[in-house]
């Protein structure tokens, strides 16, 4: 959509949100002809997520993990195998999922604490098609606050009231029961703060959840910052809860992802093998 610098001003005005802006030129939520086709979407967008997060370096290790459920097989979900790099993760990488623990499909290792925690948020919350969690610095930093992120910035709006904190660490999670209680603890929230472990954010789409938890460690960088400066000040609660309704509705989400993968694929063709 090209917007003429004549209509700046009526759009200024009444303020639309990211939603209304994109409407002309995109449709959300993505349709597809055919569950095939949407499969191979989700595992591209996937695959395309993992190196953006190994690029901007969200990996640690071996620890880390991001989830999208099969359109078709809905109990089952695509997750990265198990001590391969973010930075060289393909497609055609990607296992198949139950929520038994079984590998359907793929050749590869399985995470335990991957299987623990998103095998319940696929299965007890059926509005998240897609869920993303890593050792990220930022994120491992504040969440050994035990706070929630406060309305600090426009983008840190997209979390207010919308974000939860889980804060019953009990170490490695291997058991399904604590991820039944992060799935819980979630509910209809975007996004989770686990308390001395770090962030976990969802999304109807994998690039809602990818951006989310790409927003959300920068929002915490952000906070660290503001604090270790000074005294921030907080956006009042109805300019935060309105805000919130611009930057951090699904379509959003979505569509800030639209850029990094173009960006990403261009750099990296070969994650779509």
């Amino acid at each position: 959509m090209v917007i003429a610098v004549s209509e700046i001003s009526s759009l200024s005005s009444t303020k639309p949100s990211l939603g209304a802006l994109v409407k002309a030129d995109a449709s959300y939520p993505p349709t597809f002809a055919s569950l095939a086709d949407e499969r191979i979407d989700r595992k591209q967008k996937l695959a395309a997520t993992f190196r953006l997060f190994g690029k901007f370096g969200f990996d640690e290790g071996v620890a880390g993990h991001v989830t999208v459920r099969d359109p078709e097989q809905t109990d089952c979900f695509w997750v990265n195998p198990f001590g391969v790099s973010f930075k060289q993760i393909r497609v055609s990488d990607l296992l198949l999922v139950n929520h038994g623990g079984e590998i359907v499909e793929g050749v590869g290792l399985l995470n335990d604490a991957a299987f623990a925690i998103h095998s319940q948020i696929h299965k007890n919350l059926p509005h998240v098609t897609a869920a993303a969690h890593t050792h990220s610095l930022n994120g491992k930093a504040w969440s050994s606050l035990g706070r929630l992120l406060d309305p600090l910035t426009q983008d840190a709006c997209a979390f207010y009231d919308d974000h939860v904190l889980f804060d019953d660490f009990t170490g490695v999670v291997l058991d399904t029961s604590e991820g039944e209680r992060i799935a819980s603890a979630l509910g209809t929230k975007k996004a989770a703060i686990l308390q001395n472990h770090g962030l976990l954010t969802t999304g109807a789409t994998v690039e809602e959840a990818a951006w989310w938890f790409i927003t959300m460690e920068r929002t915490c960088q952000a906070q660290l910052i503001a604090e270790a400066a000074g005294k921030p000040v907080q956006i009042r609660p109805d300019v935060a809860a309105k805000t919130h309704g611009q930057v951090g509705a699904k379509v959003s989400g979505w569509f800030s992802f639209k850029p990094l993968f173009a960006t990403i694929v261009a750099e990296q063709p070969d994650l779509l093998d």
